[in-house]
């Protein structure tokens, strides 16, 4: 793999055993060609050529991507970043793409393989504070989605409730299915606003997290309870992603994700960020392998378990880390 394009073929078709031998070549390669990276694990006193099990390989703290330039190979590479959502003051996280149509067509491949495809979705975007600022990552993804979908009737939604409630009523009996993307302040301000909501057996609800400093922070089990009977569903689904990742893990319902082919979630110790969990829950380090144009391996602040099936569930933040849009409190 001698360059973005081989990865991305390499990625692109990757198989379940082989992530391990990819996660390490991976892992070198940003060892010699991202500059940050580079510097971290020589402060750390890594030896590159020592580390040979993926359970090895060093994390990068998120945070580096506020303020530090976190790409694998020139500036020059790069056209554009995403950046993340953040209140007033807070220093945003900025993360470079080589392609956002890459970054697009990979996102849809992980959307279709647990949902199937597009082409048989209405899209329904529900996302103020996203869409009032540039460059998010969800919005894009968002748009391509809409875009893929082909419908007439897929769209964008700010603040418009009954906009967004009359195009519901006119897709309650489409044979398509209807995705209703949405913030979840956003779903739970259309749910308290006890506007009449269509009948709806063809409708999946999922929320991307985040209340952007518009309401108090809520356990996921009570947002789930107050979304559920309102929109007429049995289940909310759920996506997990932020803007530091390339790859998103969908849950269909509980909280319980699934993680695409290209992402490993690992759990460490929440007293020492170098320690595995030897208990049920942790921090979570993720492996996305679709940053192989940036960092791949990232210590995040949030907290995780498996079940025992070996669903992810997200347990909330770390208390004194910055409140993101994937935010929600531990029980």
């Amino acid at each position: 793999m001698q360059d973005f394009k081989s990865f991305s073929e390499v990625i692109k078709n990757l198989k379940s055993e082989d992530f391990d031998s990819t996660a390490l070549e991976l892992f070198r390669f940003q060892a010699s060609e991202n500059q940050i990276y580079k510097k971290y694990l020589e402060a750390r006193n890594i030896e590159i050529e020592a580390v040979s099990q993926v359970e090895e390989i060093p994390f990068l703290p998120i945070r580096f991507f506020k303020d530090q330039l976190i790409i694998s190979g020139d500036l020059a590479q790069f056209p554009g970043f995403f950046s993340s959502s953040g209140t007033t003051g807070m220093i945003t996280s900025k993360h470079y793409f080589w392609s956002e149509a890459w970054y697009l067509n990979h996102a849809q491949s992980i959307f279709e393989k647990e949902f199937g495809e597009l082409s048989n979705f209405h899209v329904l975007a529900l996302l103020p504070a996203y869409l009032e600022r540039k460059g998010s990552s969800l919005v894009s993804m968002a748009n391509f989605f809409i875009e893929q979908s082909g419908s007439e009737h897929s769209g964008f939604y700010l603040y418009n409730q009954d906009e967004l409630l009359d195009k519901l009523r006119v897709l309650q009996h489409s044979p398509k299915k209807v995705l209703l993307l949405g913030v979840t302040f956003a779903l739970l301000d259309l749910a308290e606003s006890k506007k009449g909501f269509p009948t709806m057996k063809n409708l999946i609800v999922m929320e991307t997290g985040g209340m952007k400093g518009r309401r108090k922070e809520m356990i996921r089990e009570e947002v789930h309870e107050l979304l559920k009977p309102y929109f007429g569903v049995k289940t909310i689904h759920s996506e997990y992603g932020m803007t530091e990742l390339m790859s998103q893990a969908y849950s269909k319902g509980e909280g319980k994700y699934t993680l695409p082919t290209t992402m490993r979630v690992m759990l460490r110790d929440v007293n020492d960020p170098y320690s595995w969990s030897t208990k049920s829950q942790g921090g979570i380090n993720v492996i996305d392998l679709a940053n192989f144009h940036s960092c791949a391996f990232l210590e995040t602040q949030d907290l995780g378990s498996f079940d025992e099936n070996g669903y992810l569930q997200v347990l909330g933040r770390f208390d004194n880390s910055e409140i993101r849009g994937c935010n929600l409190l531990v029980q």
